[in-house]
C-alpha cells in the first residue's frame, strides 16, 4: 500500500507534533526533577556538609578547651554565656556568634583562623 502525498504529510506532521510533545514531557519532568534536588540540597539541615562543618568546629572548640584544661563551665564563665551553650557548640547543636567565636579564640589565646583551621 502506497501513501499518497497528502497521507504521507499528514503521517510526517502527526510524527512531529508526537515527537515534539514527548521532548515537552521530558523537559517538563527534568525541570521538575532539578528545582527538587535543588529545594533538597538547599535545605540547611539536609546538607551533608553542613553537619560536617558543624562537628568539625565543636570539635576544635573542645579540642582546644580541654588542651587548656578548661571546663565547659569556666568558658561560659568567661564568655559570659551559659554552660548549655558551650556544650550545644561542641555537639553541633548549634554554632557560637561570630563575637563568641572571636572571644573563644582569645580565651583560648589562639587566632580565629587557627581556630577554625580544622573546620572541613
Amino acid at each position: 500500500m502506497r501513501l499518497g502525498v497528502q497521507e504521507f504529510a499528514a503521517v510526517s506532521v502527526l510524527l512531529v507534533v508526537v515527537a515534539l510533545w514527548g521532548l515537552f514531557l521530558a523537559v517538563v519532568f527534568l525541570a521538575i526533577r532539578a528545582l527538587w534536588v535543588y529545594i533538597h540540597y538547599h535545605d540547611k539541615d539536609n546538607r551533608p556538609e553542613t553537619a560536617a562543618v558543624r562537628r568539625s568546629l565543636g570539635e576544635a572548640i573542645k579540642v582546644h578547651r580541654t588542651q587548656r584544661g578548661m571546663t565547659q563551665e569556666l568558658v561560659a564563665e568567661r564568655l559570659g554565656v551559659s554552660r548549655q551553650a558551650v556544650s550545644k557548640w561542641e555537639s553541633g547543636a548549634s554554632d557560637p556568634s561570630t563575637t563568641n567565636l572571636l572571644a573563644l579564640a582569645k580565651l583560648f589565646e589562639i587566632s580565629p583562623e587557627e581556630l577554625l583551621r580544622g573546620v572541613e
